[in-house]
């Protein structure tokens, strides 16, 4: 009676909504699938639960907000009574959040018991009558949502009072780093609509510039073509002064620094140690690589660096990267990016660029904090920072 819905959905993009729904509910030694049952059940759950579906659509063709309504008629249409969601606001537009707290009032006055794990305090007053805070793996506070506050909880949570960063503006603007006239890209490589029409853009040094919208309308289209895995089909991408080259390793050379959107997917290899991840995007660099031969010892001077520089905290450099907590393996691709190699005389250079997509996605309101005075460091430093969120 306990059904799970994943921050990051598991769901077969190449098959239907039923399809999903029904793998791993009918016994092996069934010769038949008993399709049209199913379908009429999942049809009744989602009308009952005010989830509407279209059992035959394609997963793949589906908006983030549809998937998670899938995952959930998942847990519902194999009787959960217990529905735990994790972070299920974190890719969701404001829209699609107040339709999600609207499905799980409607669960609760059906009997259900929902635990709601989230790091946005305002979102857990809002839908919440009991609120648990965990921090080190131990239960630290509990109390009624109408007896705390999002500073208590903030409180909570960290174990210290979290400074906000200061809002206040560039000290300098610099010259044009990065300069895009009237560019268009093709769709990426699972189809969709998320490309780039006719955009003309300038990303200027000392200055953060934001992008704001709702997922798939070209978001991910320009963080990849900066950071070298798309091309444009039209248009002119200038790198100071220089054609924007479509590799990344270039890029990096070039002083591009990158922070992707799912760092699980795309910003570590969970398989390889910490030190590995910390140096794997300048592993062909003189600083790690000598004649095609890593340099072990100052591979592991640099992850030991950006370990005590970010204050990323786990088992060890040695420990496999996906044992990271999520706000410790953002840190760790944050220094990545933010610190480069020293050179002979121990000098680091600040990136020119960086490219940082959903930064601050599912991280707690510390290491948020932490991420927003990094970029805003960087910034003051001269480089040219764009934030897609």
């Amino acid at each position: 009676g306990v059904g799970m819905v994943h921050q990051h959905f598991t769901l077969a993009d190449n098959l239907s909504v039923l399809d999903n729904v029904l793998l791993g509910t009918e016994p092996l030694w069934r010769p038949v699938s008993h399709r049209a049952a199913a379908r009429a059940k999942l049809l009744e759950v989602a009308e009952r639960f005010g989830l509407p579906v279209r059992p035959e659509a394609r997963i793949g063709d589906l908006s983030v907000g549809e998937r998670q309504r899938v995952e959930i008629l998942k847990a519902l249409y194999r009787g959960a009574r217990i529905l735990i969601l994790d972070e299920p606001t974190a890719v969701l537009t404001p829209q699609e959040s107040e339709a999600l707290f609207h499905t799980l009032a409607q669960m609760v006055a059906e009997g259900l018991s929902v635990i709601f794990i989230s790091h946005k305090l305002g979102e857990v007053l809002r839908v919440s009558h009991r609120i648990a805070v965990l921090r080190g793996g131990k239960l630290v506070a509990e109390a009624r949502a109408v007896d705390t506050t999002q500073a208590q909880l903030a409180l909570w949570m960290v174990g210290h009072a979290v400074e906000q960063p200061a809002r206040r503006p560039a000290r300098a603007v610099g010259d044009a780093v990065c300069v895009l006239e009237h560019v268009s890209t093709a769709a990426g490589r699972h189809g969709g609509h998320d490309r780039l029409d006719d955009l003309t853009l300038t990303l200027r040094s000392g200055e953060i510039t934001a992008i704001a919208g709702v997922s798939g309308n070209g978001q991910v289209a320009l963080a990849e073509l900066l950071s070298g895995t798309r091309r444009a089909v039209s248009g002119s991408v200038q790198l100071m002064g220089r054609a924007l080259p479509p590799s990344p390793a270039r890029l990096v050379q070039r002083g591009v620094a990158r922070i992707p959107e799912d760092r699980h997917a795309v910003g570590v290899v969970g398989d390889l140690p910490v030190w590995e991840n910390a140096v794997s995007e300048r592993l062909r660099s003189s600083a790690f690589s000598r004649w095609s031969w890593i340099r072990r010892r100052a591979a592991r001077a640099h992850a030991e660096r950006i370990e005590k520089a970010f204050d990323v905290r786990g088992a060890g450099l040695m420990a496999a990267a996906r044992s990271l907590s999520g706000g410790n393996m953002q840190k760790l691709i944050l220094g990545r990016a933010l610190l480069a190699p020293q050179d002979a005389e121990g000098r680091t250079k600040t990136p020119r660029l960086i490219v940082a997509h959903q930064p601050t996605w599912g991280l707690d309101i510390g290491a948020v904090a932490y991420v927003q005075q990094q970029l805003i460091a960087a910034r003051d430093a001269g480089a040219a920072v764009l934030v897609i969120s």
